[in-house]
C-alpha cells in the first residue's frame, strides 16, 4: 500500500513558477514509476510526466504540452517526487495529481498507476 500526498499548489501569474511536491509512504518507493497528471474543469485527466529509477539512472518523460517548461525529479531517500513548473500558462490551470505504478511502458495512461494522491489545485492567471 502506498499513500501519496501532494502539496505546493496555489495561484500564480502567467510566466511564474511553482513547485509541486508529492510525499509517498512505503518502503519500496524507488521501485515505483511516479507520474504526474492533471485535470482541468470539464476535461479528461491528462498525462504530464513520469519518472522511473533504474539504479542511479532516472528515466523521465513529459507530455508535449509541458516539455521544456516542467521538470520532474525524485528523491528516493526521502520518498518524494517533485514537479517544477516554469513559464506557467493559464492553460496549465488544473488539479494536479501524483500517482504510483509499476508499468513504465504505459506511463502516459491512468491505467498504469495503482495509487493516486488527492490532488492539488494550480491556478494560473493571465
Amino acid at each position: 500500500q502506498v499513500q501519496l500526498v501532494e502539496s505546493g499548489g496555489g495561484l500564480a501569474q502567467a510566466g511564474a513558477s511553482l513547485r509541486l511536491s508529492c510525499a509517498a509512504s512505503g518502503r519500496t518507493f524507488s521501485n515505483y514509476v511516479m507520474g504526474w497528471f492533471r485535470q482541468a474543469p470539464g476535461k479528461d485527466r491528462e498525462f504530464v510526466g513520469a519518472t522511473r529509477s533504474l539504479g542511479d539512472i532516472y528515466l523521465v518523460d513529459y507530455a508535449d504540452s509541458v516539455t521544456g517548461r516542467f521538470a520532474i525529479s525524485r528523491d528516493n531517500a526521502k520518498n518524494m517526487v517533485f514537479l517544477q513548473m516554469n513559464s506557467l500558462k493559464p492553460e496549465d490551470t488544473a488539479v494536479y495529481y501524483c500517482a504510483a505504478g509499476m508499468d513504465y511502458g504505459r506511463r502516459a495512461t491512468s491505467q498504469a498507476y495503482t495509487y493516486w494522491g488527492q490532488g492539488t489545485q494550480v491556478t494560473v492567471s493571465s
